[in-house]
């Protein structure tokens, strides 16, 4: 099933979704089989290190260290991994809030992970984004 590519198309159909919950973005030296049991969200082996993104709760459990805490927006639009454009979209829009963007891309939809301050102002800008 392929997504929508039109950047009209996917701004006007984006749906943009706070999730509950806070997430870290951690970094480890370890193979990610060996952190199956803190279920991150997301992973991705960098030169350095494995990055996981887990749940704020699962890390302290853990010991696991971080730096800051998100809130995950979810672009509830079925996005193609070949749509251009709108990560650049909502991070300019998001930019222009003062309001940085952590996006990842997973094959349905686009996730943005913000600071868990600025989540409610994050999810007012994307709203306003999908209806102009």
């Amino acid at each position: 099933m392929s997504g929508i590519t039109d950047l009209d198309q996917l701004l006007l159909s984006m749906q943009p979704k706070l999730s509950d919950g806070e997430f870290v973005f951690c970094t480890v030296k370890d193979d990610l089989q060996n952190y199956t049991k803190v279920k991150p969200l997301a992973s991705f082996i960098e030169a350095e290190g494995l990055t996981l993104v887990l749940e704020k709760d699962m890390a302290e459990k853990s010991g696991i260290d971080f730096e800051g805490i998100y809130r995950q927006i979810t672009l509830t639009v079925h996005s193609s991994l070949e749509a251009v454009g709108l990560t650049a979209a909502v991070s300019t829009k998001l930019a222009s809030k003062g309001i940085s963007a952590n996006v990842i891309a997973a094959y349905y939809h686009d996730h943005i992970f913000v600071p868990a301050s600025k989540a409610n102002a994050a999810l007012a800008a994307l709203m306003e984004l999908s209806q102009n």
